[in-house]
């Protein structure tokens, strides 16, 4: 006999000719279609084990929604991001991520293990990880914090490229993430990094370039051709990808401009102290000791290189992966163009030392938080040159 395909049901919702979708019935086929390589979990298997989702099972808050710890019948520990009715991720993007996810397997990637849609509940159920998230690790509450010495600090940004350049690369379809930063990074028992949080994840073919409708992301880490043009493309995670590198080494934060004598966002300060190489050792953090100096060199170089602010000269994440494993030798930094940045400026003022003829902010929007791109790149697209955009921060 064949195997039966069993979803589990819970109490029906309210509502003429609604099933467990929360849909009419003429939409189920697609539904079904999305949700065949994945678990169907019902809203009362997920409140029993998170315990009525009590509080402290609460783990942790993203963009859109809360995850809590839960433990199903067998034991099995997960995680279950319970997305929030605010939530700007709407049916259909839930659905994108559960199809893609699904289909999508890597050793530095969560793993879903189901989903819930049931009434107005959109739910993903994934692995648990035990440490937690790369943020955590690094600049969390000091009781949460791990203790990461270079080797460590090394595996997981070697393992984390790995996992892009699969999506990038290997993943069918190919898969932009638009939102790597160290709070989706997670590491499970044995520190291996596995990339999270696809809710942003956007599908796009080999050749094509994305104009995205909404740009999504983290500022600190968006790549400024996505943030002011909306032009999505791989190079826009390996951008994201440099700033987690120079995350990673300092054990700072990539949101604040606060480092270095001049108060500068962490990219600005590693590009200010490029000239003398060895000066670039100045970022690492206080807690490393007896760190490899060439080896943190070759990461630092890896990260400019892939920060620089005309896309097209940063490297594949494949090329990444490589030059991470290599004594970076072959990167000359000086030979390296600006990292391009984008920074919160206030929209009654100028910006000091702007190049880019963004000198005064266009007038009106004033319910929006605007940012600018600044760089003294020359040979960056001029529609780029003269634009600001309003991206929503997060």
């Amino acid at each position: 006999m064949g195997r039966r395909l069993c979803c589990f049901r819970g109490p029906e919702p309210s509502g003429k000719n609604k099933n467990i979708f929360g849909t009419s019935n003429n939409g189920d086929a697609d539904l079904y279609s999305a949700l065949k390589n994945v678990r169907v979990f019902s809203y009362n298997q997920l409140k029993s084990a998170t315990r009525n989702f009590h509080p402290d099972n609460k783990i942790g808050r993203g963009g859109f929604g809360v995850v809590y710890k839960g433990t199903l019948r067998d034991g099995t520990l997960v995680a279950i991001k319970s997305l929030s009715t605010e939530s700007k991720q709407g049916r259909k993007e839930f659905l994108t991520e559960i199809d893609t996810i699904s289909n999508v397997r890597h050793p530095n990637l969560v793993q879903l293990i189901g989903c819930c849609v049931e009434g107005n509940n959109r739910m993903l159920i994934y692995e648990y990880l035990e440490n937690n998230s790369l943020a955590i690790a690094l600049f969390g509450p000091k009781k949460m914090q791990i203790s990461l010495d270079w080797s460590k600090r090394a595996s997981i940004c070697i393992g984390t490229a790995r996992g892009i350049s699969f999506l990038h690369e290997e993943a069918e379809p190919r898969i932009v993430h638009r939102d790597i930063k160290a709070s989706n990074v997670l590491l499970d028992r044995d520190l291996i990094p596995k990339i999270g949080d696809f809710g942003l994840a956007k599908l796009f073919p080999d050749t094509a370039t994305h104009i995205s409708t909404r740009v999504a992301g983290t500022m600190g880490y968006l790549a400024p051709e996505y943030a002011l043009l909306g032009q999505l493309t791989r190079k826009a995670d390996i951008y994201s990808f440099g700033v987690l590198i120079l995350v990673v080494i300092s054990g700072r934060s990539a949101n604040k401009s606060a480092w270095g004598p001049d108060l500068r966002s962490l990219l600005e300060w590693t590009w200010s102290l490029r000239e003398e190489e060895e000066r670039l050792l100045d970022i690492v953090d206080s807690e490393l000791v007896g760190y490899p100096e060439g080896e943190v060199l070759c990461f630092i170089k890896v990260a400019l290189l892939c920060t620089q602010a005309v896309s097209s000269q940063r490297p594949s994440m494949g090329q990444v992966v490589e030059m991470l494993q290599s004594d970076g030798s072959s990167i000359d930094v000086k030979s390296l163009t600006q990292p391009g940045t984008v920074r919160e400026i206030d929209r009654s003022s100028e910006y000091p030392g702007s190049s880019s003829g963004l000198s005064k902010l266009h007038k009106g929007h004033q319910q929006t938080d605007t940012y600018a791109f600044i760089t003294s790149t020359k040979n960056i697209n001029s529609s780029m040159q003269a634009s600001t955009s309003e991206v929503e921060p997060r």
